[in-house]
């Protein structure tokens, strides 16, 4: 397999958890957490993104970003498998919940700040075509600050979801340019 079909499929299964995770589908009352091993799965393979794109300076940093990123998602969807793993006892949730808030070795790297590197470095991965992909560039860029907001600020299952799509179907576009991603 390519690259580019490692990160097809990063794509996909990041857009299934993310469908999963607005709420629009009827819940599956399973215990399999399918919107956090889908996001898990698709985050790893997103991964692929720091191969697939020019090597530049920029880029360098994005790839260190996006790789952070991954690894906070990896804390973050394990964080999210232990908390599934109460079943409906809210409160061992909320000592579990409680706990995480306040051990800031915890907090910020794998559930405040860490999962949005993931977001900052592959949009700024798509920033280096700003000039030559402006739009694609720009779905990434704008939608990856939409997710953030849509799910932080506003709560918003539906509007993230559709920040969730902005933000894939620019990669994906940049992905599949006419021209190799490796020259400009």
């Amino acid at each position: 397999m390519k690259t580019k079909h490692f990160c097809t499929i990063g794509l996909l299964f990041f857009l299934a958890s993310y469908l999963l995770f607005s709420n629009i589908l009827p819940s599956f009352n399973t215990s399999i957490d399918f919107a956090h091993w889908f996001n898990l799965i698709g985050a790893c393979f997103l991964l692929s993104f720091n191969d697939a794109f020019p090597k530049t300076k920029t880029n360098k940093v994005a790839s260190i970003l996006t790789t952070l990123g991954v690894i906070a998602h990896i804390g973050l969807c394990t964080i999210d498998f232990l908390m599934s793993s109460y079943g409906n006892n809210e409160m061992a949730k909320e000592a579990l919940s409680q706990q995480i808030s306040n051990s800031s070795l915890i907090f910020y790297p794998f559930v405040a700040v860490g999962p949005s590197l993931l977001f900052l470095g592959l949009a700024l991965h798509a920033f280096a075509f700003i000039k030559t992909e402006t739009v694609k560039s720009l779905m990434v860029i704008v939608g990856s600050v939409a997710v953030g907001f849509s799910f932080f600020a506003l709560k918003n299952g539906i509007l993230m979801l559709l920040s969730c799509v902005v933000f894939i179907l620019g990669l994906g576009l940049l992905l599949y340019v006419s021209r190799p991603l490796s020259k400009f």
